[in-house]
């Protein structure tokens, strides 16, 4: 049974930090590629990162370039994405994906991803 399940979620103050946890639960990490999108009310779902277990290559979307950080922990089966100096429009829902195969540049693409978890709200107010 494939499982993501997402983590670390809250409110914080803009300029602030926040560090989400996607733990993944029956996977053969080495081949997938695990993305982090994020929806806001009213808007579609947008691709935030993304890294190969593999290689450890990693993508980013360029509103977020800079400001988060992708990394795995393939000992504790999760993935990390460290959000620092938010702004209040990364207020959304986030949701990590898992994808078998896909190429990195196409590693921000919602239809690339076969396995989702539920989100955990990220607000950014003062």
């Amino acid at each position: 049974q494939f499982q993501l399940v997402e983590s670390g979620g809250g409110l914080v103050q803009p300029g602030g930090s926040l560090r989400l946890s996607c733990a993944l639960h029956g996977f053969t990490l080495d081949y997938y590629t695990i993305g982090w999108f994020r929806q806001a009310p009213g808007k579609e779902r947008e691709g935030v990162s993304c890294i190969n277990l593999s290689h450890g290559v990693t993508a980013y979307a360029g509103s977020v370039e800079g400001r988060f950080t992708i990394d795995r922990d393939n000992a504790k089966s999760t993935v990390i994405l460290q959000m620092n100096s938010l702004k209040p429009e990364d207020t959304a829902v986030y949701y990590c994906a898992a994808g078998v195969g896909i190429p990195i540049q196409d590693g921000l693409g919602i239809n690339e991803y076969d396995y989702w978890g539920q989100g955990t709200q990220v607000t950014v107010s003062s």
